[in-house]
């Protein structure tokens, strides 16, 4: 699936805020290799040089746009690849944000990821947990309705992508690692016309564009974003935009 940096990053305060809860709660304190997968355009991992100067850090994204959009000339190493191809075997951290509701596998590569870690090695991951939020669901409604299920079925996924937190506690804990596994629900205030749109035309809607041809997703886009402004009106000071997420950090002691 093709990426849009430019586009992905349109929200990139609120995108970046998950990352940063997540890695403030990862305790290592001086690791030698330190992975980002699915690092996106990399402007979140280079803060990972700042939190433990002394690491190796390496960005792995499987879009070409994204790594081609990483920031050239840094200490950070970044390199095109996928979640099931990645070997964990000596990495100390691993961070993965808002990566593996994309990867359906993601069950299976977590206890291997854990095995081949490094001792006293750190995993720590967050996935979107919305997709039974308006913003998921109404699209699933657009795309499974007559004009466009013959166009688009079987191209979005439902909330089973994703488990709950008590599931990767007990998936990482059969593993021998210490976990702490949460949710968060973020209300984002987006501001502009349509936000809500603006925002899942970088993620969400990224398989249905890909699927569409031009004048298809105006269409689709047109019909969406009318059921979006009444899911989320708009309000004085900004469009009201709640975001679940889990959490997931886990302590190879």
């Amino acid at each position: 699936m093709r990426w849009d940096p430019a586009q992905y990053g349109r929200f990139s305060a609120q995108r970046g805020r998950p990352f940063f809860d997540l890695v403030t709660q990862v305790g290592a304190v001086a690791p030698a290799t330190v992975v980002d997968l699915g690092c996106g355009p990399g402007d979140l991992t280079l803060t990972l040089v700042e939190r433990w100067p002394q690491a190796a850090v390496r960005g792995i994204d499987a879009s070409r746009e994204m790594i081609g959009a990483a920031p050239a000339g840094t200490r950070v190493a970044f390199s095109v690849g996928t979640a099931e191809e990645f070997d964990a075997t000596g990495v100390d951290v691993l961070i993965s944000n808002a990566t593996l509701q994309w990867v359906p596998d993601h069950r299976r590569l977590l206890p291997q990821w854990a095995r081949r870690l490094n001792h006293d090695g750190w995993l720590a991951f967050q996935v979107p947990s919305n997709f039974d939020a308006p913003s998921h669901r109404l699209m699933r409604e657009l795309a499974a309705s007559p004009r466009w299920r013959e166009r688009l079925r079987g191209v979005l996924r439902g909330a089973e992508t994703v488990d709950r937190p008590a599931d990767y506690l007990d998936l990482l804990t059969r593993e021998g690692l210490a976990v702490d596994a949460w949710q968060t629900e973020y209300q984002h205030v987006l501001q502009g016309p349509d936000p809500v749109l603006e925002w899942v035309r970088g993620t969400g809607l990224r398989p249905v564009l890909e699927v569409l041809g031009e004048d298809e997703a105006a269409e689709f886009n047109a019909e969406y974003a009318a059921l979006l402004r009444a899911a989320y009106p708009a309000r004085p000071y900004g469009t009201v935009f709640g975001f679940l997420r889990t959490f997931v950090v886990a302590h190879k002691a």
